[in-house]
């Protein structure tokens, strides 16, 4: 009996310790949650503060105290300070010391991209169309479902996503905004616009994706489109865009094989033709006399180069004729999927932020037809159709990866890399705006003015020939694209990166993503300043900056950098 109690005292003593212990785990796990909470909030809402790694280049990596980094005025010593600006001292024995690396800033941003995906600070944005709210109601006529074959749309007039808040009407406005008759919901959150029905109907349970922005209401399906008439919506919608002139060029030897509609009529005009064309859907529509032709940009008409508009004046020079953009999108290029079987190389698409890698992974993914991945996760990316934002980054099941890492480590896991590089003036320019205005708009005069810019041009300017640098000393296999050349020289260039990638492409591909090349990311127009925002101190620091990187670049066998970049 006694030994019989003394082993049920054991029993309970054992389960009284392990239900203490479970509870002292259970609270200091609930604990470190609300901490790491809390730290989170706490570096969602500074702005200034980040850590920074200051690089011995080329020889070795210096580390700079914490708490100095938290208080960069109360570090003297840094050669990069936030009070003044300090030329970096190039004729040290161990190269400069005055590269910073902003790695740890940027695996912030990689720790918070859930608190950006829930973030609404983006304005609505649809292929360069800016949209308003909409009400919960639509307003055009339900016309039903219906099959639809993502490799030969019918509904191709226009194409744009919105995975986050697509509703019927804002497709429905965007469509009639654009003239058109019809208007196409699929999976939830994409719209496509034009002017003829799909041939196949579907049974109405089908449609079955609820519309990313409005609970309740039906956007389509799997390979399914809601589609709805917006007749009655275009009389009264604002027109997108006006029609724009291309220029004066000379005609293709056989125009009827060139152009696959035409229109001959007396007194034709430029608003004839081009409505003309959009009913066809097609997004040139190329005027000679009374003829009207329509079509897109190819290889026997590349829209390459134009000639003096005074040859396009009358009826003299008939082998000339003026070429308009009507509003029809180019789809040709749209369509976009992931790599089917995991890349063998690992590409990365390294940049410094401002520097143009949006809108190089835009051309990329419409010249390739893959997405494109990256090291981070921007929610206004994903949300506006880059949906490899949301796959990891490590999938190989993208064509390249987005980056603006910097340091051995991050580099070296790369197989290769497209090294972007952008004039750092311009690039600077850009990022601020980015930073305070989001990636469409345009930072205030007083945030311009205020103690902001010169702090931030301080640390940025370092970090632009530091990314170069390190690419260029830990880079296994580099090829340099310029901003400023790939903008000038677009089709050429693309063709290099694509090649670069390992990927066949069709001439008239390249020339679809050349008719679509600004994006969805593109600031409407250039915000002029009344004042200069670089002073001279700042145009010394920075004008050190690129005579290093342009030495980098040449010492490793490439071209060194645009004229415009360098001072003279």
């Amino acid at each position: 009996m006694a030994k019989t109690f003394f082993r049920l005292q054991k029993f309970l003593r054992r389960t009284q310790f392990l239900l203490f212990f479970l509870t002292a785990a259970y609270l200091m796990a609930g604990s470190l949650l609300l901490l790491q909470r809390t730290r989170l909030v706490i570096q969602q809402g500074s702005r200034g503060t980040s850590a920074h790694q200051a690089l011995l280049a080329p020889d070795g990596v210096g580390i700079v105290d914490p708490r100095m980094l938290q208080n960069p005025r109360a570090g003297p010593r840094l050669l990069v300070g936030t009070d003044t600006l300090q030329e970096p001292a190039l004729d040290q024995q161990h190269g400069p010391r005055w590269l910073v690396s902003r790695n740890s800033e940027l695996r912030q941003l990689r720790r918070r991209w859930f608190h950006r995906f829930i973030s609404d600070q983006e304005p609505l944005q649809t292929a360069g169309l800016t949209v308003t709210k909409h009400t919960a109601e639509h307003k055009g006529t339900y016309l039903g479902c219906f099959s639809e074959d993502s490799r030969e749309r019918t509904l191709k007039g226009a194409v744009f996503y919105d995975l986050r808040k697509m509703t019927v009407s804002h497709c429905q406005e965007a469509c009639a905004e654009r003239a058109y008759a019809y208007a196409g919901l699929a999976y939830g959150a994409e719209c496509y616009c034009g002017n003829k029905l799909p041939a196949g109907a579907a049974r109405p349970e089908e449609c079955n994706s609820e519309c990313k922005g409005q609970k309740g209401s039906v956007c389509g399906g799997v390979n399914r489109l809601s589609v709805y008439s917006v007749e009655g919506l275009r009389a009264g919608a604002p027109r997108r865009r006006n029609v724009i002139y291309r220029g004066c060029f000379r005609a293709p030897e056989n125009l009827t094989d060139t152009f696959p509609a035409s229109l001959i009529q007396p007194n034709l005009t430029v608003e004839m033709c081009s409505e003309y064309c959009s009913k066809k859907e097609f997004p040139l529509a190329v005027v000679r006399g009374r003829e009207c032709y329509c079509g897109f940009p190819t290889g026997r008409f590349p829209l390459r180069h134009a000639a003096d508009g005074q040859l396009c004046a009358g009826t003299r020079h008939a082998e000339y004729c003026r070429v308009y953009q009507t509003p029809v999108q180019d789809t040709r290029c749209t369509d976009r999927k992931f790599l089917t079987t995991k890349s063998r190389g690992f590409v990365a698409l390294s940049s410094f932020p401002g520097a143009g890698n949006t809108w190089a992974r835009h051309l990329i993914e419409h010249a390739t037809g893959y997405y494109t991945g990256s090291y981070y996760f921007d929610g206004a990316l994903y949300n506006k159709g880059f949906k490899g934002e949301k796959d990891h980054w490590r999938s190989r099941r993208t064509i390249c990866v987005k980056t603006h890492e910097s340091g051995k480590t991050e580099i070296e896991m790369f197989d290769s890399a497209i090294l972007l590089i952008r004039n750092p003036y311009r690039a600077l320019v850009a990022e601020f705006n980015r930073k305070y205005a989001g990636h469409l708009g345009y930072a205030t005069d007083r945030t311009w003015k205020s103690q902001e810019w010169p702090d931030f041009v301080n640390s940025y300017a370092s970090w632009w020939a530091s990314h170069v640098l390190d690419w260029l000393k830990y880079g296994k296999r580099l090829l340099i694209v310029h901003y400023e050349e790939l903008k000038q020289s677009l089709v050429p260039k693309l063709r290099e990166m694509v090649e670069f990638l390992n990927v066949t492409v069709t001439e008239d591909r390249l020339l679809c993503v050349e008719n679509n090349r600004d994006g969805n990311f593109k600031r409407s127009g250039a915000k002029q300043k009344d004042f200069e925002p670089f002073t001279q101190e700042m145009k010394d620091l920075i004008n050190r900056y690129i005579l290093t990187v342009d030495e980098a670049l040449r010492g490793r066998n490439f071209t060194g950098l645009p004229r415009e970049y360098v001072p003279r």
